[in-house]
């Protein structure tokens, strides 16, 4: 390939996970806005976020098996498309038929978090089929770019909808059709590396015996409940703790989260050596993290926790995939499928499990802020089970 077109495929994938931020953050920073316009309840504004990972999900069980069975280049060309009609159904459909607002909310995140889920399990190993010199380092620069599009996405969301009222929200999602509509344009116009997959389904499950690929998958499935357990229950934990109000608790939280996240991502592309010892180091963090913000009486350590847990976790999604496609490049395509359904799992679960748990203490004690610290106690869980993963994945590597 041409330098010039790899710059252009590195600048589609970039702008591809960036899309992946926006359809990642749009809803939880307008649910809010839907319940003042539309009535929808918090349940069923809820059920738009389980929808979004929960279909991302099947996308990459589907990719897990049967990646032999698709068109890769063609695919990768279709996710942008894709990105681009759900947030138009997302943005137009409530405004157009607001007495089936909530059915065209859903219809557009199911269509978006589609082209998510392939751009989950597609960008990377395209990154990674590049002819660079340090492809690991360039798949870690990929996901700090997502990282600084989440800080991106909420700062702007948040300013606009300040600025221009929440009625014209639908504004805005049209507005981040701008991404995708970039990565089409530059996925079109240039040639995408061959990408490897299993020639057969039996060759995937072939490789699902190995035990070593397993921890990988459970070590990423922690890794994405530690990063993503923080980063959706941040803001509201500091809107109880430390009193502030909903747009500066998404700005000082999950903005905050997300620049440290991208810090840590940008960090290891200049300077990272051995991803192995990162990780576990990582995990260690990120439990004294979620510690801290469980049992501090003090408002302000929790705020430093929360934003230090962004750059404890920024390695354990990218790192553990760049551990997996190293140690098991027979897979190609597939480990990366895998591997983003072990961390979409523990997306959905670590949440789900914080929520639950707060809310059964809540109606227990009618104290939030202390039912939300019991949620984050449970939350240390996961990079705890991280420990023990990560530091099984280090041994076993500095035996080899």
């Amino acid at each position: 390939m041409k330098p010039s077109d790899i710059r252009k495929v590195k600048l589609a994938c970039y702008t591809s996970n960036m899309s992946m931020a926006a359809a990642a953050n749009l809803s939880p920073l307008l649910f809010l806005t839907f319940r003042s316009i539309y009535g929808i309840s918090y349940s069923l504004l809820g059920l738009l976020v389980l929808v979004n990972f929960m279909t991302q999900l099947g996308i990459d069980l589907v990719f897990s098996f049967f990646s032999h069975r698709f068109n890769i280049q063609k695919t990768v060309r279709l996710m942008p498309m894709l990105t681009i009609l759900g947030l138009v159904l997302y943005g137009v459909l409530p405004v157009l038929f607001p007495s089936y607002a909530y059915l065209g909310l859903l219809l557009g995140t199911f269509v978006f978090s589609a082209s998510s889920g392939l751009a989950e399990v597609l960008v990377s190993p395209v990154v990674a089929a590049l002819p660079l010199p340090e492809p690991d380092r360039e798949v870690s620069r990929l996901h700090s770019v997502y990282a600084w599009g989440v800080v991106l996405v909420i700062t702007l969301s948040t300013l606009f909808l300040l600025a221009f009222g929440r009625e014209n929200w639908w504004v805005l999602a049209l507005l981040w059709t701008a991404l995708p509509l970039i990565s089409c344009i530059l996925f079109l116009s240039t040639p995408l590396p061959e990408m490897t997959t299993p020639k057969h389904t039996g060759d995937a499950f072939s490789l699902l015996k190995n035990k070593a690929l397993w921890v990988s998958v459970f070590a990423i499935f922690c890794g994405g409940s530690a990063e993503c357990t923080m980063a959706q229950w941040s803001s509201g934990y500091l809107e109880q703790a430390l009193g502030l109000s909903k747009v500066w608790g998404d700005i000082f939280g999950v903005a905050l989260f997300g620049l440290a996240m991208g810090i840590g991502r940008t960090l290891y592309t200049k300077y990272g050596k051995t991803p192995e010892r990162l990780l576990f180091w990582g995990t260690v963090g990120s439990a004294i993290c979620y510690l801290l913000a469980a049992i501090s009486p003090i408002p302000i350590v929790g705020l430093i926790a929360c934003v230090l847990n962004g750059f404890c976790v920024a390695m354990l999604w990218p790192g553990n995939l760049i551990i997996a496609s190293e140690r098991f490049p027979q897979g190609g395509v597939f480990i990366f499928a895998l591997m983003a359904a072990g961390g979409d799992m523990g997306a959905s679960l670590g949440p789900q499990l914080v929520g639950v748990v707060t809310d059964s203490v809540m109606a227990l004690t009618h104290l939030e802020p202390f039912a939300m610290k019991c949620g984050m106690l449970l939350g240390m869980l996961f990079p705890l089970a991280g420990i023990l993963l990560q530091g099984k994945i280090l041994r076993t590597i500095d035996k080899e």
